[in-house]
């Protein structure tokens, strides 16, 4: 049984030094916000409340229409750059020996739900540009 206690000692110490290194750093982080908000000075003038627009005075409401359209090109160019980044471990996986055909099979089926989800944004319309 001292083994175990032992082995046990050492791993709530290991976790221990963690703890205390998170600590630390949820306290360094604490003391520049305190420190950034004693020292800096506050003087609110009409100017500074205002909206800033890349130096331009704003006009109007500050509600606008934006096109969704902008943000499915970028979620769709999203989702194929992290699912092609998924498709460099299973090359190597598949220089291995004896997990070629398996991994051959499982490429094509994740490209074929690609392919799928690429050809229903199609039909949909979400790729045509107007």
């Amino acid at each position: 049984m001292p083994e175990q206690t032992g082995l046990a000692a050492d791993y709530f110490q290991s976790y221990s030094a963690v703890g205390l290194l998170a600590v630390v750093g949820v306290l360094f982080v604490a003391v520049a916000f305190t420190a950034g908000r004693l020292l800096r000075p506050v003087v609110p003038t009409p100017e500074k409340l205002m909206t800033y627009e890349c130096g331009v005075d704003p006009v109007g409401e500050g509600w606008a229409h934006t096109q969704v359209r902008y943000y499915v090109y970028a979620f769709l160019y999203v989702i194929f750059a992290v699912d092609s980044i998924f498709l460099f471990p299973w090359a190597t996986v598949f220089a291995e020996p004896g997990y070629g055909a398996t991994t051959l099979v499982e490429m094509f089926v994740f490209l074929g739900f690609l392919a799928v989800g690429l050809l229903y944004a199609y039909k949909k319309g979400v790729l045509t540009w107007t």
